[in-house]
């Protein structure tokens, strides 16, 4: 069975433009997106898609095909950045200071376009599809308290999208096993004793000992095996020029791919800090904060993607993601509760993420939605 959506009918590319344009000229931030929430479930209800409202701005809505089988689930995140738009186009932005500037406006009109594509050809799947709106992606991420929610109960693999400046329109960007880098941010505080800057060595220098880790800890990228980035972005130390400084902190952001080399980069950070501290004969006290997991994709999903993609676009518009990247994202939670996998679609807009002038083209939109329902399609044939 091979189903294709490329003679997608102009009403419904119409109908998922105008949406998309209407999204990104009344963008919402992260767990204030309640216009955007009533839109999307206005339009799913219309096309006859029951769904339900969490965290008061999260929608989840659910495709049961006419045959039992497999449960999947799909999701676009639906918030904005606190980003002034200068695209100039004729939908920019209606609210000063903030933008769609990360392409969610794109992410979620394609996954309603999908879910009206898959509506058409119900009868001739199976199983169901779970579609995931999520707030609050660029924030302090939704995916962990939809978990919680309840919302993955009974999937067996999650999807997801998103576009990328680095991708010509048209094309879709499949990125097997680690993907999206961990992120974690840390605060060192190095504790030492003042003394008179003339008799240093009646004091122990913390702002020498924290100078020296942050030094080390530079370098710790050079001994992983997978990309990673350690990076110091802060340091206070000392109030007067003549005194040695008893105290020292510094903060900075640890970047790494999969569990293991995220906890292996944390503890050779904490040795190599503790190790500058023993020289001069102060001490060091951590905190560590964690954010988003990272994405690993599974293997049997990133093969369900591939092929789908193949089968709609061809081999020419498909490119294999050669190397990970250290940007992160939440969607890694979700591929931790069922498996799942995250994929690229060519933005056709070589501005970076989060500029102000970003702008996915409408084409994108398109492949967007053309890529999610193959992959339905693909899993639930």
């Amino acid at each position: 069975m091979a189903i294709l959506f490329d003679s997608i009918k102009n009403e419904i590319i119409k109908e998922i433009t105008d949406i998309r344009r209407s999204i990104h000229m009344n963008p919402e931030l992260g767990n204030w997106e309640f216009e955007t929430a009533d839109l999307i479930e206005r339009y799913l209800n219309s096309i006859g898609i029951p769904t339900r409202r969490y965290l008061d701005t999260a929608v989840v809505g659910i495709i049961e095909f006419d045959k039992p089988g497999k449960r999947i689930a799909f999701r676009a995140d639906i918030d904005a950045l606190p980003v002034e738009e200068s695209t100039g186009v004729d939908y920019a932005s209606q609210v000063k200071g903030v933008m769609h500037a990360c392409g969610h406006d794109v992410h979620t009109a394609a996954l309603l376009g999908a879910a009206r594509l898959l509506i058409d050809v119900k009868d001739q799947l199976s199983g169901s599809a779970v579609l995931i709106f999520q707030p609050d992606e660029e924030g302090d991420g939704g995916a962990k308290r939809l978990i919680a929610e309840g919302v993955l109960d009974g999937v067996e693999a999650i999807y997801g999208a998103h576009v990328a400046p680095d991708l010509p329109e048209g094309t879709v960007g499949i990125r097997y096993d680690k993907f999206y880098a961990a992120a974690d941010m840390f605060d060192v505080t190095v504790r030492g004793r003042a003394s008179h800057g003339a008799q240093p060595e009646k004091g122990i220098d913390a702002l020498a000992a924290a100078a020296e880790a942050v030094v080390r800890i530079k370098g710790l990228p050079e001994g992983e095996k997978d990309k990673c980035v350690v990076s110091t972005g802060m340091f206070k130390a000392g109030t007067v020029r003549n005194q040695i400084a008893d105290t020292a902190e510094f903060s900075g952001i640890i970047r790494s791919l999969g569990a293991d080399n995220r906890e292996n980069l944390r503890r050779r950070l904490i040795k190599s800090v503790n190790d500058a501290c023993d020289k001069y004969g102060a001490t060091a006290a951590f905190n560590f904060k964690e954010s988003y997991m990272g994405i690993v994709n599974t293997h049997n999903e990133v093969i369900t993607a591939e092929t789908a993609a193949l089968t709609e676009f061809g081999r020419n518009s498909v490119v294999i993601i050669e190397g990970p990247l250290m940007t992160t994202e939440d969607f890694g939670f979700y591929i931790d509760e069922c498996g799942g996998c995250f994929y690229h679609i060519g933005a056709g807009c070589e501005m970076p993420l989060h500029s102000p002038e970003f702008i996915p083209t409408e084409g994108a939109l398109i492949t967007a939605m053309r890529m999610h329902a193959a992959v339905a399609v693909e899993k639930l044939k």
